[in-house]
């Protein structure tokens, strides 16, 4: 049975308020949502809780809202989340509900910053959504991005970019395609289809 809140929400819906932005690991979905919360006063960009402790220079309820896997749970038992998955078979993520509705309501276009099991499922629950595909410009890209970022051990870096490989595949899932060569235009290209610009 489908909870209230995401009902309400998906009433709220009219305009194609809410965007989605998934794509596989290390291909800049956070620096892309971090760019849109600093430069658009307009856009809302929801705040995902996870049961992982938070890397260095992450802070807690801005980049993640980092709680217990029993208080995750809580949420979920009680028609919190708006969506949420288990992701690389190791840490919950998953969007809190009433700050997207609060939102819809105050007019902000909303973005969610979620990875491939929480599109498919905003996907089943609120199909007037945008979805948008963050793409590296080849997988090489994607592999030296990773090493990079370095926030991970090797064994999780390659379990990553598994699932990064089969990630790829479901780009024509979207309604749209960015491919993030230089953050400055796919930050652009992102504020375009969310309405923003």
């Amino acid at each position: 049975m489908k909870n209230k809140k995401i009902e309400q929400l998906d009433k709220l819906q009219i305009k194609n308020r809410i965007t989605v932005l998934a794509g596989p690991t290390a291909v800049g979905k956070g620096s892309i949502s971090e760019q849109i919360r600093k430069l658009d006063k307009k856009a809302f960009v929801s705040v995902s809780y996870t049961n992982r402790k938070l890397r260095p220079g992450e802070v807690n309820g801005v980049h993640y809202n980092s709680i217990s896997e029993n208080e995750f749970q809580k949420l979920v038992d009680e028609g919190e989340i708006l969506e949420w998955a288990k992701v690389h078979n190791q840490y919950y993520y998953g969007t809190p509900l009433d700050p997207v509705i609060k939102a819809v309501k105050d007019g902000k276009k909303v973005l969610l910053e979620i990875d491939l099991q929480g599109a498919r499922s905003i996907r089943r629950l609120l199909p007037h959504a945008r979805f948008i595909f963050l793409a590296p410009p080849n997988f090489d890209t994607l592999v030296e991005r990773q090493k990079i970022r370095s926030t991970e051990d090797f064994d999780e870096q390659l379990r990553r970019l598994e699932t990064a490989k089969v990630e790829m595949q479901s780009e024509g899932e979207f309604d749209y395609v960015v491919i993030n060569d230089k953050l400055e235009d796919a930050v652009k290209e992102v504020e375009h289809l969310m309405g923003l610009k």
